[in-house]
């Protein structure tokens, strides 16, 4: 979406959102047909805008990859990543097959499955929501560290935890009680 685009967007929805504001029960018809050509011009223009297809999952890497309805973000190809690393779990990693007369290539051989990345998040506790506090970590144990010293810190947090992130979330450890405080003084009266 350019700008002009964007701005002839903003424009036609906000005489929408001035339309809206001025609806009543004794509206006349006249005003009626009016909101219905600004409705139509506005739809019109996010016509124009649109060059997308539909997303057909809630995966943000894949919106219109496959579609698989038992997984939680309708994603294939995101939970045959997941099922592939819970399967490794339990039996161990893939086998590595070679062929018999294997060619040399300049840029190398790749394995037969790419392994799913994860990482550690250290997070904090704001009084609000839990929040990033560190750059996201490929070892745990650093991790883990990280946020010891942090707790030690001249300024530490209520409370903090260890989230891990393997194409789903998972929090492993909670440091703390995250305490809600109401950021308004008095009790926001």
């Amino acid at each position: 979406m350019n700008h002009a685009q964007l701005t002839a967007l903003g424009r036609a929805l906000r005489v929408l959102g001035e339309h809206g504001e001025a609806l009543s029960a004794d509206t006349p018809d006249a005003r009626l047909h009016e909101v219905r050509a600004d409705l139509k011009r506005a739809l019109e223009l996010l016509d124009e805008t649109v060059t997308t297809e539909v997303p057909r999952t809630r995966c943000p890497e894949h919106p219109t990859g496959p579609v698989d309805e038992s997984a939680p973000d309708l994603c294939l190809l995101c939970e045959t990543r997941r099922r592939a690393a819970r399967r490794a779990e339990y039996a161990g990693p893939a086998p590595q097959y070679r062929s018999p007369d294997p060619a040399p290539s300049r840029y190398g051989v790749r394995g037969d499955r790419p392994q799913p990345q994860q990482r550690w998040l250290p997070e904090a506790w704001n009084g609000q929501a839990w929040q990033l506090c560190g750059t996201p970590r490929r070892d745990r144990r650093e991790a883990e560290l990280y946020l010891a010293a942090q707790r030690r810190g001249p300024r530490p947090a209520t409370a903090y935890r260890l989230v891990h992130e393997f194409t789903d979330y998972e929090v492993l450890r909670v440091w703390g009680t995250p305490v809600r405080t109401d950021i308004e003084p008095m009790g926001g009266l």
